[in-house]
This record gives structure tokens, C-alpha cells and sequence, in this order.
């Protein structure tokens, strides 16, 4: 069984760097909130790994990857609290093999890919640092019908990381040398590496991320169509999760898309205003869908051009 311990350590690490999931984690049931606590945890020591930027050596993180493999996995003994305490609700919640290890690889890609050239090749890499990631959320949620609920989770998880790549462009590049907007769009709009390394905001480069956003903003309706396929007593922190990711698309929007010379957050007070916006309106109906409308500027209107699968909706 986990220990306070190890719970303990895991609701420290998620605090100190995933602030605006652990707000939203904390209103998760107790039977969910320090599994979620060790899940964060585990995906962030991963993470950790591939992100530093101190001394690279890409054949010692490769090695601690496998490192953490193997421990996910059972195949390996470690003293680490928060890897000991994911196996155990690997074993606890039958969380699959092919989902830590979609994880992991996501996580080796990183080490070597820096660019993606189209949408379909980024949604490739956050099947593993994404859906798989929603798959062991809904494992650990313990979801009924969890072959319906998989197909908005996974778009949900995809929306929430595009929405932080959109945030993280300067950050990305000049910290780890990624770029995750596709060179599709950035070419369609004459968009350079060189102008996001020199941080120049070019009309090209604010229509790029007009596109993006409206690109994202399909994944947020695919995903919040299914959350209630959750758990009920899970749903409310998972819809407060969807509303304070989209609300960084307001704040990107309100700065006329310029992510390259100061990255976009959410205030504390900012938070706490949608969580009580939330709250009230979820007191009052409990869909999910009308909530998260009615709190977002997100409309549920799909662009014609988005409802035929173009890849570049109107913004």
C-alpha cells in the first residue's frame, strides 16, 4: 500500500510544479486525489530527466529512462518513493504495460526530436506524453465504461498539452531548443525558427497561433463532450482542470498571441475566480458541456472547414 510518506512527497512535487493541476487535483475524491498526487509525481520525474539543461549527455538520460522503465514495470528494486509508489498503483489499478511504456518512449523522443513537421506527427508523440497519461488518470478513476470515456480522454489530454506547448513557445526554444508548432503552419504563415529564437512577433507568427488556438479549441470540445463518462464524483475537477487550461487561450489572445516575449499565466486570483464561477454554475446544472461554456470563451460552433477535418480552421 502507499504510504503517507510517499503520498507525502508526491503532493509536494505536483505542488511546486504543476500549480494549476493541483488545484484541481484537490477537489478529486481522497480515493483519487493521492493516487493522482503519485501519478503527477511519476510523470514529472520522468519529465525532470529529459528537461534539464545543465550538463546534457543524452546517453545518461537515456539510461535513467530505462532506469525508470524498468522500475514501472516491476522488472527492477528502487529506493525512490515516487517510482515504488507508481508501481504499486500500476499493480492496484491493472494500469497496462503499453501505457508506461507509450509513456516512456514519449519521453526518449524528446531526447532526439525537436521539431514536428505536421499535426499528425505531434499527435504521434503525445499518444506517450498525453493519452497515456489520460489512460492511467482513467485507470486510477476507476471509469465504468471506460471504452466509451477513452476517445474524449485522450482529447482532452491532447488539449491541455497543446494548450501549455502554445504558453511555452519562448520557453520551449530557448531552454530545450523545441519547437512543438508544426512546420506546417508555421510555413503557411511564414514563420522561421530563427524569428521564435529572436523572439519576433510577426503578424505571420500571430496568425500561426490564431491557427493553433482554433486547432486546440477542437480537442477541448471532443474532450469535454466526455467527461460525463467519469466518475461523478470526479467530474467536477476534471471539468475546473478543462477550464483552467482553455482560460490560457483568453490570456494568450488578450496579449494578441504574443507567447515570445513573456510567457502567459493565470494569477492566483485569476484561479480562484473560475473556480468559484465553476462551482456556482455546476451547483446549478451539473453538465459538464453547458458549464465549461458558459465559464470559457470557448464557443461549441465547429468552423466548417474544422467539422471536415481541415487541419487549419478559420481562427
Amino acid at each position: 500500500m502507499v504510504d503517507k510518506t510517499q503520498i507525502s512527497t508526491s503532493k509536494t512535487i505536483q505542488q511546486r510544479t504543476g500549480k494549476t493541476f493541483h488545484l484541481a487535483t484537490r477537489l478529486l475524491p481522497k480515493r483519487v486525489r493521492n493516487s493522482t498526487y503519485v501519478l503527477y509525481a511519476f510523470f514529472r520525474v520522468a519529465d525532470d530527466v529529459v528537461d534539464t539543461t545543465e550538463d546534457r549527455d543524452p546517453e545518461r538520460q537515456r539510461e535513467e529512462l530505462e532506469r525508470i522503465r524498468e522500475v514501472a514495470l516491476g522488472e527492477r528494486e528502487s529506493d525512490d518513493k515516487v517510482l515504488t509508489a507508481f508501481r504499486e498503483l500500476a499493480v492496484r489499478y491493472d494500469i497496462s504495460d503499453e501505457d508506461v511504456n507509450t509513456f516512456v518512449d514519449a519521453m526518449l523522443a524528446d531526447l532526439e526530436t525537436t521539431r514536428y513537421d505536421t499535426h499528425e506527427e505531434l499527435e504521434t508523440y503525445m499518444r506517450g506524453s498525453a493519452v497515456a497519461v489520460g489512460n492511467m488518470m482513467m485507470d486510477v478513476m476507476q471509469v465504468e465504461d471506460p471504452e466509451t470515456a477513452a476517445p474524449h480522454a485522450a482529447a482532452l489530454a491532447e488539449a491541455f498539452q497543446l494548450s501549455n506547448f502554445l504558453r511555452d513557445v519562448a520557453e520551449d526554444i530557448h531552454e530545450y531548443d523545441r519547437v512543438y508548432l508544426p512546420a506546417e503552419t508555421r510555413e503557411e504563415y511564414g514563420v522561421t525558427v530563427e524569428q521564435l529564437r529572436d523572439r519576433e512577433v510577426t503578424a505571420g507568427f500571430r496568425e500561426a497561433m490564431r491557427t493553433e488556438l482554433a486547432y486546440t479549441e477542437t480537442k477541448y470540445r471532443e474532450g469535454v463532450a466526455g467527461i460525463q463518462y467519469l466518475p461523478e464524483d470526479c467530474q467536477f475537477a476534471v471539468l475546473l482542470s478543462a477550464v483552467l487550461y482553455a482560460d490560457h487561450h483568453r490570456e494568450i489572445r488578450a496579449r494578441d498571441c504574443d507567447v515570445l516575449t513573456e510567457t502567459p499565466g493565470l494569477s492566483t486570483t485569476r484561479k480562484l475566480w473560475l473556480l468559484a464561477k465553476t462551482r456556482a454554475l455546476w451547483a446549478l446544472n451539473k453538465d459538464p458541456e453547458h458549464v465549461f461554456y458558459r465559464v470559457t470563451e470557448l464557443t461549441q460552433q465547429v468552423d466548417h472547414r474544422q467539422r471536415h477535418g481541415d487541419p487549419h480552421p478559420t481562427p
